[in-house]
């Protein structure tokens, strides 16, 4: 090395790694199997010596000596391609739907969407699954720390900014839950959610989602203008509830906020299952919301 730090990026799409899960003979009722994150979760990715060294596997795929990786920040994925599957292809499997759906959805609308009055921004944080408190998280400053330079880039003054705050929209944009087929029981029995039945609005009492009466409403006229159809989340009172950026964003800002989704089942497993019409709907309910009709 040449005392200089340097990063590299690597992605090594082949499958070298399995959790394989504990066979249900072996299980003590043979029912369930619980998992424990130290203990079984750990991968399988060779036999004996012969696997050798795997920060010396992921440095020659990226050109590095093994002795020159001073530090890596590495994450597993899933290598099975997307898919339309049902018999009449309606409905989409893949992974990381949560948030990737919310990204691709809020990516098209800012394309797709012809500028007006406003100015529109999307802004895909990391780190949410994990807590949001990094510095390019969601709990950081720096969706107000960038928002402020536009207005200053604009002419603008930190007072114009401040005013700015208030008068804007905030839509935090992640996945919902629809009724699970095998589980009704684990969902308000007023609010069933469905798949390919257009965005979802997250409301809750406690603030789990940032979704107030005013901000509902905007997002309502937004499906309205898309001509798709809405739907009404709300969690279980007996149940712990999930929550999103959306109050995080809403208190480091002070921008008014609507937290909505796209229906999905299978949240956070390695494979994920949505509607394929929702995809759509969800991408036009965005757009109507990033540039309203005057």
């Amino acid at each position: 090395m040449d005392g200089q730090l340097r990063h590299r990026l690597v992605r090594i799409d082949e499958p070298i790694l399995r959790v394989p899960q504990l066979a249900i003979h072996l299980a003590e009722d043979r029912k369930s199997v619980t998992l424990d994150p130290q203990r079984h979760v750990n991968a399988v990715w060779g036999v004996g010596d012969a696997a050798g060294s795997f920060i010396g596997y992921v440095a020659r795929h990226a050109g590095v000596a093994e002795a020159d990786v001073l530090a890596a920040d590495l994450m597993t994925h899933d290598l099975t391609p997307a898919a339309l599957i049902g018999s009449d292809g309606c409905l989409l499997s893949a992974p990381r739907l949560d948030n990737q759906a919310s990204c691709y959805a809020g990516l098209e609308a800012l394309l797709a969407a012809q500028p007006r009055e406003v100015l529109p921004v999307v802004v895909i944080f990391d780190h949410e699954e994990v807590g949001s408190a990094s510095d390019r998280g969601a709990q950081s400053n720096l969706l107000s720390a960038v928002l402020e330079r536009i207005v200053l880039a604009g002419g603008g003054a930190r007072e114009d900014f401040l005013r700015l705050l208030p008068a804007s929209l905030l839509a935090s944009a992640d996945m919902a839950h629809a009724v699970h087929p095998n589980y009704p029981d684990r969902h308000e029995p007023g609010h069933l959610i469905e798949v390919n039945a257009g965005p979802v609005l997250k409301v809750h009492p406690n603030l789990r989602y940032a979704t107030d009466g005013t901000t509902a409403a905007a997002f309502a006229v937004a499906c309205r203008q898309a001509g798709v159809p809405l739907q009404r989340y709300e969690h279980r009172a007996d149940l712990p509830c999930g929550s999103t950026i959306g109050p995080l964003a809403s208190a480091r800002t002070g921008i008014p906020t609507v937290d909505v989704g796209a229906a999905q089942l299978a949240m956070h497993s390695a494979r994920e299952l949505m509607g394929a019409a929702d995809v759509v709907a969800y991408c036009a309910a965005l757009q109507a919301f990033l540039f309203p009709e005057a």
